[in-house]
């Protein structure tokens, strides 16, 4: 002892301060730091989801929620695809130079299997929900190969989903990650051909 001050009981004291300290400090922050991980109805909503596209008739739209947002597959037949190379000079991207979807998917049908689409069901203007609108339907004039129609500014997008010239959204339709399971089923949400 120096000076009647016990330096061994002080150090013991200062160390054991400092560990209760630290885990109080760390009990406190404990839920702050839980807080920031995503909650299981979050993770459920930006998980993969499967499709069965066995009933899906020609011509016909099956619609489902990924990440909150809408995607349609469409299964397109014969004529619809026979329209695609007509409106290349039409579109503003016909070769999809822009990132809107997977490279597998960077082709003139914007598909894996070019009898089935699989695209994001939102407007690239401003979010909107545009209408599935096949040929000589909603009179969208005899020139209209059928495709979407956006009905809240007037853009349109063919049977891939590419956005026409002239219309207010600058970009095509986003194509999500999505691969086959099998003949009959797609899982939307991750990348890749086949399974």
């Amino acid at each position: 002892m120096s000076n009647g001050l016990d330096t061994a009981r002080r150090r013991f004291l200062t160390g054991a301060a400092t560990v209760v300290g630290g885990a109080g400090a760390a009990c406190a922050a404990w839920p702050f730091a839980s807080a920031w991980q995503p909650s299981e109805r979050a993770r459920a909503i930006g998980a993969p989801v499967e499709v069965d596209i066995a009933k899906l008739e020609p011509g016909a739209r099956l619609t489902v929620q990924w990440r909150g947002k809408p995607v349609w597959v469409v299964r397109r037949g014969e004529g619809a695809l026979a329209t695609l190379p007509a409106l290349d000079a039409t579109v503003r991207d016909p070769a999809s130079d822009e990132p809107q979807q997977p490279e597998y998917a960077r082709n003139p049908h914007r598909s894996i299997n070019p009898e089935f689409l699989v695209l994001v069901g939102l407007c690239t203007h401003l979010g909107c929900a545009p209408s599935y609108v096949k040929a000589g339907e909603g009179g969208l004039g005899a020139d209209w190969k059928g495709g979407f129609f956006c009905p809240c500014h007037g853009s349109r997008f063919d049977y891939a989903g590419r956005v026409y010239q002239g219309v207010p959204a600058p970009l095509n339709l986003e194509v999500p990650p999505h691969r086959y399971l099998s003949d009959s089923r797609i899982r939307i949400g991750e990348d890749g051909e086949t399974a």
